[in-house]
């Protein structure tokens, strides 16, 4: 499924890594830990809205660094099981506005997000 260019694919890290399949998306959360859950759901609130890691991070009450945590330990996962694909999208501190880095799920990626979330 081809996604459409929009402010939510331009400027992005890796954007060809971006999962937008709705049952890749499920196995993915299937597989990975109860915190990367919990930073998914909080993305698929806020869909087609880059947020910086602080602000994501105190919007879940998490100290600081610990999504830079989340995100290494599903390393293996995305490697292994996933071509290094991912059911979220990021720009790097040279991409963003903000000069930091910043996560988001897409529109698509947000609802495939909640309907495993809830199954």
């Amino acid at each position: 499924m081809a996604q459409a260019f929009d402010r939510s694919t331009r400027k992005q890290h890796a954007a060809e890594n971006a999962m937008d399949d709705p049952g890749e998306i499920a196995r993915f959360l299937d597989g990975c830990s109860d915190l990367m859950r919990q930073l998914l759901d909080a993305l698929a609130l806020a869909p087609d809205r880059p947020r910086t890691f602080p602000e994501i991070e105190d919007s879940l009450g998490w100290p600081r660094r610990r999504i830079a945590s989340v995100l290494g330990g599903v390393w293996h996962l995305r490697s292994t099981q996933f071509e290094g694909r991912r059911p979220y999208r990021l720009r790097d501190e040279h991409q963003s506005d903000s000069g930091r880095w910043e996560l988001w799920a897409d529109q698509a990626q947000a609802t495939a997000i909640r309907a495993a979330q809830h199954e």
